[in-house]
C-alpha cells in the first residue's frame, strides 16, 4: 500500500518532465463554464427549475454529440456533459449568500488553461496491474458521483474531496495524488490562501449493459480497495471504463476575513444548502463523437499523453472554448441575496439554511 500511494502520488506530480508526460495515464484538459442555472436532466429531467444550482460545462442536451452546436472544452470532439455544484458564501452577519467564483487550472508547464471559470476533467486508465486497456461506454451513458444528503464523513470513502490551496498552489492546485491524507471530505476548517480544489472521482467500473439505473449510481462501481482504479473489476461490473474527474477550483479567498471564520467555523454552503461539504456530487453524462475517446484512451502513453493529445483529437483556441455558452432555461439571479437553494427559505431577515 505505502508504494502504491507513492507510485499514484508521483504520477498525478504537476511534473513538466518529458518522461512523466510521456508516460501518463490519463488524458486531461479543461472546460470552460456554460452556464450557471438550476438545471439538472440527470437528477432531475424535466424540472425548471432544478432545486439547486449547477455549473455547467457544455450544451444541456439527451444526445450531446448530434444537438450540439459547440464545445467549451478544448477537444472538439468532446460535447459530454458535466455538472457541479455551486458553493456559496453566507454571511455570518445576515445569512445573505453570495456566489463563490470559480477560476482556471493550470497546465502542467505552469501556465493557466484557457477557460472562464469550469473545471479541469481527466480520463484515465488503471494506474496499477498489466492490463490498461479500458472500453468507453456507449452513447446516452451517464452517472453520478457523490450524496447530495450526506452529511457526515459516514458513506464517504475518498472519492470526493476538498483541498486548502496556498498561495503558491494557485495557478496548479497544488501536487500530489487526488484525495490524500491532507485533503478532507468536508469543506476545510480554516481560511485557504489560494481558495478550494474540490475533487470528484467517478466509478471506473460498468455492467456493460444499462446506460443509466435509477439512482444513477447502480449500473457502475468502483474498484475495490480504492477510489482510483486498478485492473481490476467487480463480477458484477466487468467492463473496466476509463475513470472520469473532475478538478474544480473556487477562488474563495475574498472571504479570508478572521471575522467570517470564527469558533472553528467555515463560511461556505454548498447551493443545495449541504453547509459541511460532505454532500458534494457531481453528474456525468457521456457526449464524445465517434470513436475519438476510445482512440484516445487507446494511444496513452505513445501518441497521447496527459495534456498533449494533439496527434489524436483535434483541440481548439481558448477563446472559441470560453465562446460556447448557453442562455439559462431556469431564469434568475444566481449570485447573490437569493433563495432558490434546497433547505434554504427567506423571511424578513433574509435567507437563511434550515
Amino acid at each position: 500500500m505505502f508504494w502504491k500511494a507513492i507510485t499514484l502520488a508521483a504520477l498525478f506530480a504537476r511534473d513538466t518532465s518529458a518522461q512523466v508526460q510521456g508516460s501518463a495515464d490519463f488524458l486531461r484538459f479543461g472546460c470552460s463554464q456554460l452556464v450557471i442555472e438550476r438545471i439538472d436532466p440527470l437528477v432531475t429531467p424535466g424540472a425548471n427549475p432544478s432545486p439547486h444550482t449547477h455549473q455547467i460545462m457544455d450544451p444541456n442536451t439527451i444526445d450531446p454529440p448530434t444537438q450540439s452546436t459547440c464545445t467549451s472544452c478544448s477537444y472538439t470532439e468532446d460535447t459530454s456533459n458535466y455538472w457541479t455544484a455551486s458553493i456559496y458564501f453566507q454571511s455570518p452577519e445576515n445569512g445573505t449568500f453570495k456566489r463563490v467564483p470559480q477560476m482556471a487550472n493550470g497546465r502542467l508547464n505552469g501556465t493557466l488553461l484557457e477557460q472562464e471559470g469550469g473545471l479541469t476533467v481527466y480520463y484515465m486508465r488503471p494506474f496499477s496491474g498489466s492490463n490498461k486497456k479500458t472500453t468507453v461506454p456507449k452513447p446516452g451513458f451517464r452517472m453520478l458521483a457523490g450524496d447530495p444528503t450526506l452529511r457526515s464523513k459516514t458513506g464517504n470513502f475518498a472519492n470526493i474531496c476538498h483541498r486548502c490551496l496556498q498561495a503558491r498552489d494557485r495557478v496548479m492546485g497544488g501536487s500530489g495524488a487526488p484525495c490524500d491524507s491532507s485533503d478532507t471530505a468536508s469543506f476545510p476548517t480554516k481560511m485557504c490562501p489560494g481558495g478550494i480544489r474540490a475533487t470528484i472521482i467517478f466509478p471506473s467500473c460498468w455492467d456493460g449493459k444499462n446506460l443509466d439505473s435509477p439512482d444513477h449510481k447502480s449500473h457502475v462501481a468502483y474498484a475495490a480497495g480504492s477510489a482510483l482504479a486498478g485492473d481490476k473489476c467487480p463480477s458484477t461490473h466487468p467492463v473496466r471504463i476509463p475513470q472520469v474527474m473532475y478538478e474544480i477550483m473556487f477562488d474563495t479567498t475574498q472571504f479570508n476575513n478572521p471575522d467570517y471564520w470564527k469558533n472553528g467555523k467555515q463560511p461556505f454552503v454548498y447551493s443545495f444548502g449541504d453547509p459541511t461539504g460532505y454532500g458534494a456530487h457531481a453528474d456525468y453524462l457521456f457526449g464524445w463523437k465517434g470513436d475519438a475517446l476510445q482512440r484516445a484512451m487507446d494511444a496513452l502513453g505513445t501518441s497521447c499523453a496527459s495534456e498533449d493529445c494533439t496527434k489524436v483529437l483535434k483541440i481548439q483556441d481558448g477563446k472559441d472554448a470560453i465562446g460556447c455558452t448557453k442562455a439559462q432555461l431556469a431564469k434568475e439571479d444566481v449570485g447573490s441575496s437569493t433563495c432558490y437553494v434546497t433547505q434554504i427559505v427567506k423571511d424578513e431577515s433574509g435567507c437563511k439554511v434550515v
